[in-house]
């Protein structure tokens, strides 16, 4: 009998293990089954199997292909036993008879290179169908965590701040609506494709951003989130790497990510954008940012909306200071951006960057222009933004205003804090000289 010491360091072996080869193993069940829902099941009975066993016999050499045959034993058994089975006897009958040796050698061969497509295409199919338009944002978001993240639903709620409860009833939700709608397992094409691509592209930023700057909760960064998004990135550059919104959503993430170690200090405090300390900024990951953009922008075509922000974030990464950062190509870049995707978040950025670039009342006066947004109405960076320009032009007493409805509209403990203390600075600095030192726009 194993020590409890080694059945523990067993079970995170396992847990690493799975975190690995979960999206592999649920995207090749799906492909037999063609149900999300069922392959997590079969995959989630062969991780069971592998924490009653493991820590008795060990990993074993190839953990990733236990699994996988594990998994696949269990879809196996269930076709056999459903009238799936029949009709789809021409694709799955000599697999099901494999153990009892019926077939030729030859014919064994034709059956696995029909079933064990390429691992790649296996995992396309499984992004495409997470994040099917037919879910809600939020939906797609915890479905593809736990299936392309191998992420649990106690893990996805935590990152979220939301009760375990209401996640797994999302991502039931999601597998019932997928199942129902009969969504095919598959890539789609042609102009299918690309409405299909711009909702996983839109899921995996949506896990990085609340990952980057959470909108609740006492931490004001989920590094774990960005990470899984990042990784999501990674493996669909991969996959498809003549796709220039792909690219430039990897180096986007890639650079964003890089400034991760000087965000917070010590205490967990918020440290915005302009100053950062940026030697500790993460010169490897700027320069795997670089590279994908790179990439993006010797495809043919226009550069898209997600390779566009990624050029802005080169900017500030090519820029040793705030002094030497090109303010004005970030301005023209965000007016490109503007033109080709436009929304209020987007003119509000593009604000930050017109002031930085021709002064604060340039700044203000597009932000003025945003105040009867709809879609802005209850966003806390508009009255931030607004407070800073404020203060840049010597009127602290509106400023302080400004940073306080900011306070009272986020949900982050820590970004709050931050605000109340930048209003309270207005109160304590009435009378100062504009664009006294040590007070930013609050770009993050």
């Amino acid at each position: 009998m194993r020590d409890p010491a080694s059945n523990e360091a067993a079970c995170r072996s396992i847990e690493a293990i799975w975190h690995i080869e979960a999206a592999k193993v649920i995207g090749r069940v799906a492909r037999l089954v063609h149900d999300i829902g069922l392959a997590e099941e079969f995959a989630q009975d062969a991780l069971v199997a592998a924490l009653e066993h493991w820590p008795q016999t060990g990993v074993p050499d190839n953990p990733g292909a236990w699994l996988m045959t594990t998994a696949k034993r269990r879809a196996l058994d269930h076709l056999r036993h459903t009238q799936r089975a029949a009709s789809r006897a021409v694709d799955l009958g000599y697999e099901l008879d494999f153990r009892h040796a019926v077939l030729s050698d030859d014919l064994r061969e034709q059956v696995d290179a029909h079933l064990d497509d390429d691992i790649g295409d296996n995992l396309l199919r499984l992004i495409f169908t997470a994040c099917h338009p037919a879910l809600s944002p939020e939906s797609r978001c915890a479905l593809t965590l736990r299936v392309m993240g191998g992420l649990t639903t106690d893990e996805i709620a935590r990152a979220y701040l939301k009760p375990e409860p209401t996640i797994a009833q999302r991502i039931v939700r999601a597998k019932r609506t997928l199942a129902a709608a009969r969504v095919p397992f598959e890539v789609p094409r042609g102009t299918e494709l690309m409405q299909r691509l711009a909702s996983v592209l839109e899921v995996i930023y949506l896990i990085f951003n609340e990952g980057y700057a959470a909108t609740g909760g006492a931490d004001w960064m989920r590094p774990a989130l960005s990470d899984e998004a990042v990784r999501l990135g990674r493996v669909l550059a991969g996959l498809l790497p003549e796709e220039s919104e792909v690219l430039g959503l990897l180096a986007l993430m890639e650079i964003q990510a890089s400034r991760f170690p000087a965000r917070v200090s010590p205490c967990g405090e918020p440290i915005l954008l302009l100053d950062q300390d940026r030697t500790r900024w993460d010169r490897l990951l700027i320069r795997r940012g670089r590279d994908a953009l790179h990439k993006a922008e010797a495809l043919p075509g226009p550069l898209g909306p997600y390779a566009l922000q990624a050029a802005i974030a080169a900017c500030h990464a090519r820029a040793l200071s705030v002094e030497q950062t090109d303010w004005t190509r970030i301005a023209a870049l965000y007016d490109a951006l503007a033109q080709m995707a436009p929304s209020p978040v987007i003119s509000l950025n593009r604000a930050v960057a017109v002031s930085m670039a021709f002064g604060p009342a340039a700044g203000l006066e597009i932000v003025d222009g945003l105040l009867n947004e709809p879609g802005l109405r209850h966003y806390h960076l508009l009255p931030s933004v607004r407070g800073d320009l404020l203060v840049r032009l010597n009127r602290h007493a509106e400023a302080r205003t400004e940073f306080e409805r900011a306070a009272s509209l986020t949900q982050n403990a820590r970004e709050r804090a931050l605000l109340l203390a930048r209003a309270s600075h207005c109160h304590d600095s009435d009378g100062a000289k504009p664009d006294q030192p040590g007070v930013h726009a609050p770009w993050r």
